[in-house]
């Protein structure tokens, strides 16, 4: 099974209104100097594994995205864009793994200003997996 965070990855690039691209403004794990203007996702602490007689793995891990942008407005829109697509997620396989919900348990906020003016926003999102 994937690390959640490459999973959302690719539920985000396939929301093609959302104009994202791996590597080219979508990050995982790291979010770069540049560009200005980039998403990045963070597997974050989730919830304990579920033990079941029946050997399915049942998995509640939590991933944190932070939007980076040099204007506030459009750097909010983009979280609440993002927001809109995963939270209520269901029933879907991704990787072969199947993500039964998705939602947004930490709803988008303005996180800070960084050392180059940009402003970043932060939402986190609970996910029940196998």
């Amino acid at each position: 099974m994937n690390s959640s965070s490459y999973d959302i990855k690719d539920m985000l690039v396939a929301e093609s209104s959302l104009g994202l691209v791996y590597a080219a403004n979508l990050f995982i794990g790291k979010e770069p100097s540049t560009p200005n203007n980039c998403v990045t996702i963070f597997d974050s602490v989730g919830f304990k594994p579920q033990l079941t007689l029946d050997n399915q793995r049942y998995e509640y891990p939590s991933v944190q995205i932070r939007v980076r942008n040099s204007n506030y407005l459009d750097g909010w829109n983009m979280i609440e864009k993002i927001k809109t697509s995963l939270h209520g997620r269901a029933q879907e396989t991704w990787n072969g793994t199947l993500y039964s919900v998705i939602y947004c348990f930490i709803s988008p906020t303005f996180l800070r200003w960084d050392e180059n003016n940009r402003a970043q926003f932060v939402s986190t999102y609970n996910i029940n997996r196998r």
